[in-house]
């Protein structure tokens, strides 16, 4: 060994400045290059899933017992985003992740919408009642879950969601097992509705953020329908919405990843919720809310998301997320009305 390092001196001794300049910087540019290939393949939303074979799998039955399949996808939801191609990469400090703003965008989305479910579960979906004991693996995964997404030592993200999939993954295990009735999952239509109302609220947002790209002139009906309302801070009868320019691309992977795990957790729902679904005859509903959100999955040909104005020359990709995100939220709407019925 030590042989081979004199001799390696001694030819980039003999080596002259300039070439070792151009030796330095043919290696840096290399290097930029593989970081730039590896970035774009990084980049790379993961690919849909079977959500009945994912939970098949993960509970090693034909025939998954009621909440199996949400658990399940829960489960494989957080386990994509950990270990998809290049990891979890919202809080990378080197590249090319630190260069990446779609993909952390992405992450985001299906983020929320993970934490959404996993305090469904914990709030109400595992819970007989308001008054009922909630699951203790629950309990612990759910804070896990909504530790901060960009912390990257000490401790790091990864390292807390990988604690919250241990604990669900422990949770599905005794709900999976029929001996022990001390996990529960309660497929009925007050606990669909309560996490629908959260999945409306944040495509809500998200549609008002995307269709802000293009800035507009609003009014103000943050009281609207009650007159005795009041505010912190007064504003004005109008106001002027515009999402900054450099946000708007975010905002728009972040709306592709929620829809993406909005997707699969639909699909979950339609199996665990299947005999309420079937009483209200709203399973067509939850398959058309799939259908708008799948829209918002196809191939985006351009090499980047183009901003312009209304009916302007250049399309506005925000604008057209925004516009199957709102069909999807509306959708969602109805169906609460319909769960609401007797």
């Amino acid at each position: 060994m030590e042989r081979i390092e004199r001799i390696w001196l001694t030819l980039w001794d003999n080596v002259n400045s300039a070439r070792k300049l151009k030796l330095v910087l043919a290696l840096i540019c290399l290097w930029l290059l593989a970081a730039v290939v590896i970035g774009i393949y990084w980049s790379v939303a993961p690919d849909r899933f079977d959500v009945g074979a994912q939970a098949r799998a993960q509970i090693q039955s034909e025939t998954p017992v009621t909440g199996a399949y949400t658990t399940a996808t829960l489960i494989h939801l957080t386990e994509t985003l950990l270990d998809k191609p290049g990891g979890y990469v919202s809080n990378d400090i080197m590249p090319p992740g630190i260069w990446l703003d779609n993909m952390p965008a992405w992450e985001f989305g299906v983020l929320v919408q993970v934490r959404d479910m996993g305090r469904a579960l914990r709030k109400s979906l595992s819970r007989s009642q308001s008054q009922s004991t909630e699951d203790p693996a629950l309990a612990k995964a759910e804070p896990l879950l909504h530790f901060d997404h960009r912390n990257w030592i000490l401790p790091s993200s990864e390292g807390e969601y990988r604690k919250a999939l241990k604990q669900l993954r422990d949770y599905r295990q005794r709900l999976a097992d029929t001996t022990q009735p001390n996990a529960q999952f309660y497929a009925r239509a007050d606990n669909l509705r309560d996490w629908l109302g959260d999945v409306s609220t944040r495509l809500g947002s998200l549609s008002q953020r995307l269709s802000a790209s293009v800035g507009q002139r609003r009014i103000n009906t943050d009281l609207a329908g009650d007159s005795a309302g009041r505010q912190a801070t007064e504003a004005g009868d109008e106001l002027e919405v515009k999402t900054p320019w450099l946000e708007i691309d975010n905002v728009f992977y972040e709306a592709r990843g929620t829809a993406w795990a909005l997707i699969h957790m639909l699909e979950a729902i339609e199996h665990d919720f299947g005999d309420a679904l079937e009483k209200k005859n709203a399973r067509a509903s939850v398959r058309q809310i799939i259908r708008e959100l799948e829209a918002t999955q196809s191939t985006i040909w351009s090499p980047m998301i183009l901003n312009g104005s209304e009916f302007g020359f250049l399309s506005n990709h925000s604008l057209v997320m925004a516009s199957y995100i709102s069909r999807a939220n509306a959708a969602i709407i109805d169906l609460r009305d319909l769960l609401s019925q007797g």
